[in-house]
C-alpha cells in the first residue's frame, strides 16, 4: 500500500505533479466528500479530473462508494475554483494516518486555506435523529492514533499544535445563519472518531454518549489534525445516517446508510455552496501561503 510513512520529498512530488494539473490555478479552497456524497460534485462544473492512481504516493480509495478522483471544479458560474476528493480513505482500510492525510497536507502546500470536510455518521445524541445535518463543533479522537505521530514536519507545523477550536468559530457562526436564511435545519455537535469498520455495540453506543459524543463516524479527524497543524481554517459537515440509541438499536446495511445520505445531500450541498460562496473573497485576498512551500514545490 505504498510508503506507511510518506517523507517530506514525497510530499513535494506530490505537490509537484499537482502544481503541473492546475496549470496556474490556485484554489484556496478543497472539499472532501465522505460516503454517499458525492451531489456536489455532480452539480459542479468540473474544469478537470484526475484519478488519485496518478497522483505520486497518494492511497487510493477502496470502498465501493468513494469514487477516487481529485477534480478542479467550479460550485458556481464566476466563482474561484476548488478541490474537490471525490472518496477519503479510512483508518480501517489498512491505510497509515500518514497516508490518510497525504492530499490534505499537499493541498496545504499549495495554497489551500480552508478545508470544508463531510462524513456519515451515526447519532447517539437522543435528540438527533436519521436524516439530519450536523455542523462539527468539536472531536474526539478514538482512532488510537494520531497523523502527528513521529518527527514532526517542521515546515508544515509546530511540534505541538494548538486544538482549543478545530472547527473554526467563525465559520460554524456563519453557517448556522447561512442555514437559517436557507431554511436548512441543522443540530451542532460532537463527532467522536473511531477505528471501524464494525458499526457499534449497545456498550459502546452508551459509553460514547457519556463520554460527549453526539455523532461517531469512522473519518475526518485525521485530516481536520493535520489541516489545523498547518495552519487551515476547518468546517466540519455530519449526515446523519442511522441511530444509536441502546435500548432501541437496530442492524443497520450499507445500503441504508447510503440512501439516507442520499436524502441529506442535497441540504449539504446548498450550505457548501453558499458558505463558500461568502468565504472566497476573504480567502482570495489571503497573505503568504501557509507553509509558503508552492515554490519549492513547483522546483522539485
Amino acid at each position: 500500500m505504498g510508503e506507511a510513512r510518506p517523507t517530506f520529498d514525497h510530499l513535494l512530488e506530490c505537490a509537484a505533479r499537482l502544481k503541473d494539473w492546475l496549470a496556474g490555478e490556485t484554489p484556496r479552497t478543497a472539499i472532501i466528500l465522505g460516503t454517499g456524497l458525492g451531489g456536489l460534485a455532480r452539480e459542479a462544473e468540473i474544469l478537470r479530473s484526475l484519478d488519485y492512481e496518478d497522483i505520486p504516493h497518494f492511497p487510493v480509495s477502496t470502498v465501493e462508494s468513494h469514487h477516487g478522483r481529485l477534480l478542479l471544479a467550479r460550485l458556481e458560474p464566476g466563482q474561484a475554483p476548488v478541490l474537490v476528493m471525490q472518496g477519503r480513505f479510512h483508518f480501517y482500510e489498512g491505510w497509515s494516518m500518514q497516508q490518510i492525510t497525504l492530499p490534505v497536507r499537499v493541498f496545504g502546500m499549495l495554497g489551500v486555506r480552508l478545508l470544508v470536510a463531510s462524513n456519515a455518521c451515526g447519532c447517539v445524541n437522543p435528540q438527533f435523529r436519521k436524516g439530519q445535518l450536523m455542523l462539527m463543533e468539536d472531536h474526539l479522537n478514538l482512532l488510537g492514533d494520531n497523523p502527528l505521530m513521529g518527527p514532526n514536519l517542521d515546515p508544515l507545523g509546530p511540534r505541538f499544535p494548538d486544538m482549543s477550536a478545530p472547527y473554526d468559530r467563525a465559520l460554524l457562526e456563519q453557517t448556522r445563519q447561512l442555514a437559517l436564511e436557507l431554511r436548512i435545519p441543522v443540530q451542532q455537535g460532537v463527532y467522536a472518531a473511531v477505528a471501524g469498520p464494525c458499526l457499534e455495540t449497545r456498550a459502546e453506543y452508551r459509553w460514547l454518549r457519556a463520554i460527549g459524543a453526539d455523532v461517531v463516524g469512522m473519518s475526518t479527524v485525521p485530516e481536520v489534525i493535520v489541516a489545523r497543524h498547518m495552519g487551515l481554517r476547518v468546517a466540519g459537515f455530519s449526515i446523519i445516517t442511522d441511530e444509536g440509541f441502546p435500548e432501541a438499536l437496530k442492524p443497520v446495511s450499507l445500503p441504508e446508510i447510503l440512501e439516507a445520505a442520499s436524502r441529506v445531500e442535497p441540504h449539504l450541498t446548498a450550505l457548501v455552496r453558499a458558505l463558500v460562496r461568502q468565504a472566497s473573497p476573504a480567502l482570495e485576498a489571503a497573505d503568504a501561503l501557509p507553509c509558503e512551500l508552492a515554490a519549492r514545490a513547483g522546483a522539485h
